[in-house]
């Protein structure tokens, strides 16, 4: 008798093409970082004559000019590109015209305080977005959602500066509970960050309420809900898990932009980080300083998206899957 072969059934892999995977963003990361490096080292020299700005008033067109040259401005701007490029591999961003230093340590001097209201601000905004989104989407068309969703809607409309100012004015000014300005110990932390986080929770409380009202719809709450499970297991065990990739991916951004520098946050309230340093840097038309923040920014943002995407497989296994190209 013969035996008949029964066809055998691939499976599919749950763990991603995971060096494959990696590699192909990796070399995407290089291009988008020596994109944004190229724009802005071109787009810096459109600005104007930085030597103009170091020399004293009166200078003559030779001081000018003798400034220029020991800055390295007098060469093409080709050479000069090829320069930085060179330079940049090897580490070497270059010197701040201003302070003669170098770029690197300016920024690394910069960054503690931009990465300290950075976490601090994150934290915030997970704490209470993810928590009014949660509420919400679960007391959908109850008096809770009615109460929490205008405040989400003003947060997300107010801009940074506006609710830095009003924060000021009462906690500051009117009720002399907080610094308004500067570096002064822990409770210098909570206005920033608290302004940061404002736009931020808002935009997570969204997401979150999106992604919980999706999970709602589906079969397996509708069983979990039939068996008796009740609202904290229902959250725990199963909404938080499968609704939580479009809120990393959410916290991923904010926390990349956060670390890139907040610009108006750090400028109202006087905080010594990289956002401060880089208006003061566009002022003074410090090239290197500039083009350093720049780089670093991008890299930040380059890398923390990358580890999200893998944080996507870690949370979803079907993303793994998809990742893999369906079966082995």
């Amino acid at each position: 008798m013969t035996a008949i072969a029964m066809p055998t059934r691939r499976r599919t892999s749950s763990i991603p093409a995971t060096p494959r995977y990696v590699a192909g963003r990796i070399g995407q990361a290089v291009l988008a970082l020596f994109g944004v490096t190229t724009i802005v080292f071109f787009a810096l020299r459109l600005s104007g004559d930085p030597a103009r700005l170091l020399v004293p008033e009166g200078a003559t067109a030779e001081d000018i000019e003798r400034v220029r040259d020991q800055l390295g401005l007098n060469a093409s701007l080709w050479q000069q590109y090829l320069s930085f490029l060179g330079n940049a591999v090897r580490g070497d961003l270059g010197y701040s015209f201003v302070q003669n230093r170098p770029a690197t340590t300016l920024i690394a001097e910069r960054l503690p305080y931009t990465a300290n209201l950075a976490v601090a601000a994150l934290l915030l905004s997970l704490l209470f977005g993810v928590s009014i989104g949660v509420i919400t989407a679960l007391n959908r068309g109850r008096w809770q959602e009615r109460v929490l969703m205008p405040i989400v809607l003003i947060g997300q409309a107010m801009p940074a500066f506006w609710t830095g100012l009003l924060l000021v004015l009462v906690f500051s000014v009117g009720l002399r509970w907080l610094p308004s300005t500067g570096y002064d110990g822990p409770l210098s932390l909570l206005l920033p960050s608290v302004t940061l986080a404002s736009l931020s929770a808002a935009a997570i409380a969204r997401v979150t309420r999106g992604a919980v009202l999706e999970q709602l719809s589906q079969d397996y709450v509708r069983t979990a809900r039939a068996k008796g499970a009740g609202t904290t297991r229902l959250v725990v065990r199963h909404l938080a898990r499968n609704s939580a990739i479009p809120v990393l991916t959410v916290a991923a951004l904010e926390l990349a932009n956060l670390l890139g520098g907040a610009v108006v946050t750090e400028v109202i309230f006087a905080w010594p980080g990289i956002g401060q340093l880089t208006i003061q840097s566009v002022a003074a038309r410090d090239f290197p300083v500039v083009q350093a923040i720049v780089l670093f920014a991008s890299a930040v943002y380059i890398v923390i998206n990358l580890l999200t995407d893998l944080l996507y497989c870690v949370i979803d296994r079907r993303v793994a899957s998809g990742l893999t190209g369906g079966a082995a």
